[in-house]
């Protein structure tokens, strides 16, 4: 404390001199940690140890992370005892998850969602069915493109209004057939 309180040139140096002493040896006792760590993990590497290697690999980049261990409690004092910090998260947790306090859960009006989406035009539907790829397997519907393609490209498709399912027309065909096989 000498040195601090008396600022002459000397005992500046001399405190200089102590801090780069202390610099040097806490750099040494970082670069054996780091030559011990990077040795465990070419150990754990050459063993096959993968998870251990992985695990350390991760703790590298990462780096070192501070717990804290402070708590505000409900009154806002600090609470670092480890049996009251985990009896203000219960109390926390059972406030949070044991609310009681709504009594009127009915709702007037329940929000439906509405359909922003329009309905695709039958020139999207020939596109879309153009796009398609053969020989690929069918979709959750288990119907084969070729099927869909099957209709011919110059085809009209039509989506019928009631049940939303698409039919095609062929052209001088005389009849209507579904996507499921029906005529």
């Amino acid at each position: 404390m000498q040195w601090v309180q008396d600022p002459s040139q000397c005992n500046v140096d001399n405190l200089n001199n102590v801090r780069r002493g202390a610099n040097k040896h806490f750099k040494d006792i970082k670069k054996d940690y780091l030559k011990d760590k990077i040795l465990e993990l070419e150990t754990n590497g050459k063993i096959k140890n993968i998870k251990e290697l992985y695990r350390g690999i991760n703790d590298f980049r990462k780096g070192y992370q501070p717990r804290i261990n402070i708590v505000k409690h409900e009154m806002g004092d600090k609470v670092t005892d480890f049996h009251s910090i985990l009896a203000r998260w219960r109390n926390h947790f059972s406030q949070l998850l044991n609310d009681h306090g709504v009594n009127d859960v009915r709702q007037t009006e329940i929000p439906t969602a509405e359909l922003l989406v329009h309905p695709p035009s039958a020139f999207e539907l020939e596109f879309a069915i153009e796009k398609l790829r053969s020989h690929k397997s069918p979709g959750i519907d288990q119907i084969p493109t070729e099927l869909i393609k099957a209709g011919g490209l110059g085809d009209k498709i039509e989506k019928n209004e009631m049940g939303g399912s698409c039919c095609m027309y062929g052209r001088g065909e005389g009849h209507v057939q579904g996507f499921g096989g029906e005529t």
